[in-house]
């Protein structure tokens, strides 16, 4: 019996450390554990709570839309101010996230996973006058592999010539990226960390110029997810079809749903594109209720001597590095005491079973296209090809919601902070469901939770010992090569993990006041 260690997961947002222990080439038992820890609910305490919607996009870089959605929805529903906000506001709100939801899709694709399947080392054959690939040859033939190394190697299965278009479009992928980031600042004001989202609506103004610049930068994102995007991840899928049965995790699955089509004040019965739901293989994928009130945090592996199986409304942070028995900075959220997978899988397994069109049809034509069943889904290429159909599905949608902007009525409604209020604001980050809550006392933060996708997915082994959705996908994994463990990394990489960032806790005059050292 062996161990596989691998320490940083690379090509992921934050530190993740994945430990297995093999037997006969077989991952009999797998850890997942969060490197950093993350300080912002401590930060947040005693500020005013209109400061929520910029601090916790700070959180991470990559989704720092999703925080400032789910906060400022959290805020409409302290302020009692939830079923108010202006269609404008809400239109405006949606068309920032989806801006966001097509650079994360790209970002992951092309600059953190394809990688595990695309050998840009055939670039250096490459004869050919594309300004791209020319500077990727330079690179390669000169012996500078950055980015592209270190990885593992071995199981390069595509031809040739994909290959080399891959690695363009990876190229390109950057570019759209970047076109991503303009689109979300034409109403967002700027990217990273919008400033338009505010409790009671959006603040930027609606004009035809800006409709204008939005839907030309639009349309150009859509082309490059319509025709080289979804045709690159089916290319892939065509060659490793055999990653549609690898790393299905705990076939449990969670949504809150995402992007706002009314302003109904109760966000479980809000509608929205992406609806909410809860489904799993063990029943068929049937559909079951969904109540907030049944997520629960526990701790008992986790580097934290807060309560256990709490509610993220009286959720506590208080951490403690010397926790015997704890192995990761990462809490293990539970619904109902179960364990589920959350993310752009969940979210289109959901709008799939509930008949919810486009999404329909396009999964039964790729499951036709590889004769396959849904049950197929849940896998690394199930994960690659949902991601996918999402970018498309939205891209498409937010050309439609663009039209439904009328300029020069209201994008905001006003409002004042109240003494005291609770408030829960659940929506779906492009990783998957990410919820926060917050408790106000005086004018003031007295509490603030944040439960995020990957706290979800790389969660350590709970109060009962369930192993979270990462560890569940690794275990009964057949190892190759336990000295290039590459199906591990793509397992990991396929839920598309994005841990918080790190800080320090300092005062006014910059004495740091706690370090964690993890060893």
């Amino acid at each position: 019996m062996g161990k596989i260690v691998i320490d940083p997961i690379t090509r992921i947002e934050g530190h993740l450390k994945i430990e297995c222990t093999v037997e006969n080439g077989v991952v009999k038992e797998a850890k997942s554990a969060g490197m950093l820890w993350r300080g912002i609910e401590v930060l947040l305490r005693g500020r005013d709570p209109r400061d929520a919607q910029r601090v916790t996009q700070r959180i991470c870089g990559v989704c720092p839309t999703a925080h400032a959605t789910a906060s400022t929805l959290n805020l409409d529903s302290a302020f009692d101010i939830a079923d108010k906000i202006p269609p404008n506001g809400r239109i405006l709100r949606n068309l920032i996230f989806g801006s966001n939801f097509m650079q994360s899709h790209i970002l992951h694709f092309y600059h953190l996973a394809a990688l595990d399947y695309v050998d840009v080392t055939a670039v250096a054959g490459y004869s050919g006058s594309d300004p791209d690939l020319k500077q990727v040859k330079k690179f390669i033939d000169g012996g500078v592999l950055a980015p592209f190394v270190p990885r593992y190697e071995g199981d390069y299965r595509l031809p040739k010539a994909v290959n080399i278009a891959a690695t363009k479009n990876y190229v390109e992928a950057l570019k759209m990226r970047s076109l991503a980031h303009e689109l979300l600042a034409v109403f967002g004001g700027r990217a990273p960390h919008n400033m338009a989202m505010q409790p009671g609506g959006a603040t930027e103004v609606v004009t035809v110029d800006k409709i204008a610049a939005f839907r030309w930068k639009l349309e150009k994102l859509r082309h490059f997810i319509d025709n080289i995007y979804i045709p690159d991840v089916l290319a892939v899928a065509g060659v490793y079809s055999d990653y549609f049965g690898i790393g299905a995790g705990c076939g449990n699955f969670l949504t809150y749903g995402v992007f706002d089509l009314d302003h109904e004040a109760d966000l479980t019965k809000r509608k929205r594109f992406f609806p909410n739901g809860r489904l799993s293989l063990a029943n068929g994928l049937k559909q079951e209720n969904f109540d907030p009130s049944k997520i629960t945090e526990q701790v008992k592996h986790s580097w934290y001597k807060s309560g256990s199986d709490l509610h993220p409304s009286v959720g506590e942070t208080v951490p403690d590095h010397t926790k015997e028995d704890a192995y990761s900075w990462i809490k293990s959220p539970r619904y109902d005491g179960q364990v589920y997978e959350v993310g752009p899988l969940a979210r289109q397994l959901n709008a799939y079973v509930k008949g919810i069109e486009p999404t329909k049809t396009i999964i039964d034509s790729v499951l036709k296209k590889f004769n396959a069943g849904p049950s197929a889904l849940v896998s690394v290429l199930g994960r690659h090809a949902a991601r996918a159909i999402e970018a498309k599905i939205v891209a498409d949608e937010m050309s439609k919601w663009l039209m439904e902007l009328k300029p020069g009525e209201p994008v905001y409604v006003d409002h004042e902070v109240p003494k005291t209020g609770e408030g829960m604001g659940i929506t779906d980050a492009p990783r998957g469901a990410l919820g926060h809550w917050i408790k106000i006392k005086d004018h003031k933060i007295d509490n603030y939770q944040a439960i995020v996708p990957t706290t979800w997915n790389g969660g350590p082994r709970d109060d009962k010992g369930q192993p979270g959705p990462f560890e569940q996908a690794l275990e009964g994994t057949k190892v190759k090569d336990e000295k290039n463990p590459f199906e591990l990394v793509r397992i990991i990489r396929s839920f598309d993990p994005c841990l918080a960032c790190a800080i320090h806790v300092v005062n006014p005059k910059g004495t740091e006041m706690g370090k964690f050292v993890v060893s």
